[in-house]
Order: C-alpha cells, then structure tokens, then sequence
C-alpha cells in the first residue's frame, strides 16, 4: 500500500530491496455474479512497515463557495497543494462511503521516467477525494481520471480497485513524466486504462499492473486516456499497432519481484477458486514472463465475506511456494520472513517469500456492496488491523455517524504505544504468536472465527431490524447501525485484550499449561494456584533433523566411561 514517493525506479524494486519502501498490497475484486449473496465486495490490506492500523472517518460537510481544500501526501504528510472544495463532501468510513462505493489499491512503481514531480494528487488522496464525492464506481473512475488531468498525478503506477453496488472496475494509472516548457510541466496528468469486471467473475492485484490488451470500442466496459497509446509511441515506448498496444507491458514490464512477489498473490486466490492454474507455476516463480496470468476468472463457486478473509489469510498453504515447508520457517512452522525481501548466500541471491497475509500490515478490510438495501444498511465495512491472518473483522455500517475509541485516529501511532489501541492489542497477539505459531496460532485463529462467525449470525437480523427503523425514519436506523457497529468493535477490542492475558498464562516460558476448559487450567489438586505439571511440546521433527545436520556429535548424548 503507502510508499514513500522518491522514484517509481525505487518503488519497482522495492519488494525485492527491503529498503524502508519495501511494502506491498493486495485486492481482490468480486461481481456480483459471483457471490453468493448478490453483492459485489473488494479486499485491501493496506501493507506498510510504517503504517499506523485505525479508522480513517470524514463525516458529511458542506462548503462556502471559494473554500480550497489542501492536499497532503498520503505516505508523507507532505503538504502538495490545494484545489477548490466541493459544495457537499459525502460521509466515508475508512474506505466506503455513504453511498456503498467502496475504493482500494495497490502501487506497482512502472517506469521511473514517468515520475511528475510537479502534480498534487497522489494515489491516497485521489481516492479518498473520490470517496468524498462520487456516488457510483463509474463517476469516481471519471472523477479520478478527470482530477489529475487537472491537477498533475503526484505518484507513480497504481492499481485501483472501485466498486458500488452494480459494478466492480479496475483503473490502472501512471504519469507521464516531467518536461518543463516556459515554467510548466506539458506532460501534466497520466495515462490510464479502466476495465469493467464481467458479472460473474472475479480479479485481484498485488502490485503489479495486470491490465494487458483492451478493447479500443467498448465503452460500457473499457475506458482509457485518448493518449495511453499515442504518448507511449510519442515516449519511444511502443512501436506496434494499436491493437496489439498492452499497457502492463508498456508501463509495468515484468521482473523478477513482479511474478514471484506480486503475480504469485493472485495466483493464490485465482487456484483456490477455480481449476488448472498450477499451468502459471513457472511464470508466479518468476521463469516465464509470457504465461501471465488473466485478468480475471470464473470461480467455481459463489463466493462470501469470509471466504476472501481466507483468501486474505494466505500464506501459500497447500501449494509449493508454502511457506512453513523450508527451514526458513524455523522450528514452528512460522510462514512469515522478516525483511529484507532477499539474502545472499556467497554471490547467490535468495528470495523471502511473500504471501498476501503478511506481519506488516497497517490495516485491511473486506467491503460488500448490497444493492437491494438502502445504503446505510447495505454497505458493510468488515475491518481489521494488523496482519490478516491474525487479525478478526468487525463490521462497520456505511451509514454510521461515529466510530469506536479503540480504532480512532489519534488514539496511539507506531511511535506511541496506547493500551486502549485496538492495533496494538493485535500486535501483542501476532507477535506473541509468531514466536511459536504452530503451537499458539490455533488458538487464535479459534477466537477470530468464534468473533466473525458470531457477526455473520448476527447480520441478518440486524440487516432485519434496521430496515424496520429506516421505514419509519432513517435517522433511527443511523443511530441503531452505529450503536452496532461502535459496540461490536468494543466487543472485540475487550475480546481481544483478554486473549492477551490467556495466552501469556497459558504458554510462558516455552510451556503449555493443562486446562479444564478454556481459561480453565488445570491445578496441581492443591488449591494453591500451582499449576499442574505443563506440557513441553519441544521442537518439530524436521528441526531436531537439521540441528542434528548442523552440529554433528557436538549435542550428542553418549555414555559416561568415567575415564579420564
């Protein structure tokens, strides 16, 4: 997600770098033909080593005429310009808006000549102005387009996913440089492509532009910049006829990092849904550049909110590139590499995998999308902090007027520790767990689906009673919604803290306690709060194996002769 924007030419290398810009996202993209429910939805982790888990909220404002807005970079806090204020900006909670459009990314860097110095829209904020004023997936690809034509494209490749109840587009976009003529920039704005997701299927990108050739006469499904192909001839960039034109090839051509670090993502949730996709293993461990993968696939069936959790919790599992299959994993099946990204061993250079769950994230959702309920009731933000695959959804409404305490901005940053931080009671569960995951991820993963199967329950009937109020007034069912939403998310928060202590009790010191129940330990029949014996589940097979390897006789156990 967030990086710092020096050079795209540091971004395209970034994953493979583990400089302090080496940081990744992930999004899939679901119609509504192909969930379950009818609605459409789109997953965004927001991976950064820097990047602060809360909830972004901007509630529904109105402007005087001639009010400027200032544009900071999202990454840096940078301050890059300003342009005039809407009349009406629309409520956004994180990354939904009150009318269900619903918005994610994910940077891929491009070609470092295409960097404009001189714009004042970067990637965030053209989403996040969006958010606050368009209504449909259509009008924000024409708005965000429309917006740094304007106003110049402050940041380098992108892949932006957008939905609103009916449709689900991918928009990928880069600038066109700096070249100053009498004080300005002629190459202001970007050259772009936005294709419409067909009903029934479903994409995903991860930091790599996956927009080949399109169709040069479809506008229902396909809109571009009049120039995307006339500047890459006029850049020296393309040659061929416009037909053949590929704009991920143009602006994003393919390295290493691009199919085992990006293009191997989608291929984890592309073989999980449909057959036949082990035929891209050689190009997702990055030998064969020319057998890319699609755009976009048919799933072999229909698809929920928990499912693209899953999807989102992915560390390979399963496959080849499984990530708690090689040393690397260490004694505790541990399918995370801290970074950087590769190590060399003599000359050789060596990659640490990088799967879609990842211990650097700042934030992630899953959104859904319901056309057949008012908006309030039917956009649904499902949302998390920290690493997805330790980290439980919560849901929060489109329409709600507050949020809780513990997800706030301001509360605690990655420099302040807050005890009352949703983000940083997480991060005491998934860097407590990391520590010997095999043995404690269980049971985190038990008290996530125990929290979001209780919600998934619930939804119905709070869908039910909700619409009930809006019939009678909306405002009721505002309130009603937020009260939900607010208090879920305390739930969880007080859940989550208590799982903190019980894993601490539970497995101190390389132990694992004894219980009677769950929380329950077992006592040594005294009464005194002396534990019984604990067991010491030690170290796996394969391990043992390799310490063995490694040491030869020198932890041999041998018989004393009591020579001396």
């Amino acid at each position: 997600m967030k990086k710092t924007k020096l050079f795209a030419a540091l971004l395209a290398g970034a994953l493979l770098s583990g400089g302090p810009s080496a940081m990744a996202c992930t999004n899939i993209l679901v119609t509504k033909g192909a969930s379950k429910t009818g609605s459409t939805m789109i997953s965004y982790s927001a991976d950064s080593h820097t990047l602060y888990g809360e909830l972004y909220y901007r509630p529904a404002a109105d402007y005087p005429a001639g009010t400027m807005m200032k544009v900071y970079e999202w990454d840096s806090g940078k301050l890059l310009g300003e342009i005039p204020q809407a009349a009406h900006t629309y409520s956004v909670v994180g990354n939904m808006n009150e009318h269900q459009l619903l918005i994610g990314e994910s940077t891929w860097g491009g070609l470092h000549q295409l960097v404009d110095t001189t714009g004042i829209i970067d990637y965030g904020s053209l989403m996040y102005i969006a958010l606050q004023r368009c209504r449909t997936a259509r009008e924000a690809v024409e708005f965000m387009t429309k917006l740094v034509a304007e106003y110049g494209y402050a940041s380098s490749g992108e892949s932006i996913s957008v939905a609103d109840p009916n449709e689900v587009w991918v928009l990928e976009i880069i600038g066109k440089g700096t070249k100053i003529v009498d004080g300005k920039n002629v190459n202001k704005g970007a050259v772009w492509v936005a294709r419409r997701i067909p009903d029934g299927m479903i994409s995903a990108h991860a930091n790599q532009a996956r927009i080949t050739t399109f169709p040069l006469n479809d506008p229902e499904n396909c809109i571009y910049s009049p120039d995307v192909i006339s500047f890459a001839r006029e850049a020296g960039l393309y040659t061929g006829k416009d037909k053949d034109f590929d704009f991920a090839a143009v602006y994003n051509p393919f390295d290493y990092s691009g199919m085992r670090g990006c293009e191997g993502r989608v291929w984890s949730v592309f073989r999980q849904v449909t057959d036949r996709m082990d035929k891209y293993l050689d190009h997702v461990t990055g030998r064969n550049p020319k057998n890319r993968l699609p755009l976009w696939v048919k799933p072999n069936h229909k698809l929920t909110v928990k499912d693209l959790a899953e999807f989102m919790r992915n560390h390979y599992e399963g496959t080849e590139l499984d990530m708690t299959c090689d040393p690397g994993a260490g004694a505790f099946k541990l399918p995370y590499r801290w970074r950087p990204m590769t190590f060399k061993v003599g000359d050789e250079e060596f990659f640490n995998e990088r799967a879609i769950a990842t211990q650097q994230t700042g934030w992630w959702y899953v959104g859904e999308c319901r056309g057949w309920l008012p908006d309030p009731i039917g956009g649904v933000l499902w949302f998390g902090v920290d690493d997805a695959a330790g980290s439980p959804l919560t849901p929060f409404y489109c329409g709600i007027d507050r949020i809780p305490n513990a997800y706030a901005v301001g509360n605690g940053n990655m420099t302040t520790y807050s005890e009352t931080s949703m983000f940083w009671v997480v991060n005491r569960v998934t860097n407590f767990a990391y520590q010997r995951y095999n043995i404690i991820q269980p049971d985190v993963k038990r008290a996530m689906d125990r929290f979001e199967n209780r919600c998934f329950a619930e939804q119905p009937a709070v869908d039910g009673a909700a619409e009930m109020l809006y019939k009678q007034n909306p405002k009721l069912a505002i309130d009603f919604l937020t009260d939900y939403s607010v208090n879920t998310a305390q739930r969880l928060f007080d859940t989550w803290v208590a799982l903190d202590r019980y894993l601490l009790v539970k497995y101190i010191d390389g132990n694992v306690k004894k219980e009677d129940a769950e929380g329950v330990f077992t006592d040594n029949g005294q009464g005194r709060g002396i534990p019984a014996m604990p067991d010491f589940p030690g170290y796996s097979e394969e391990w043992k194996a390799m310490v063995k390897e490694a040491t030869g006789d020198r932890l041999k156990v041998v018989e004393a002769t009591g020579k001396k």
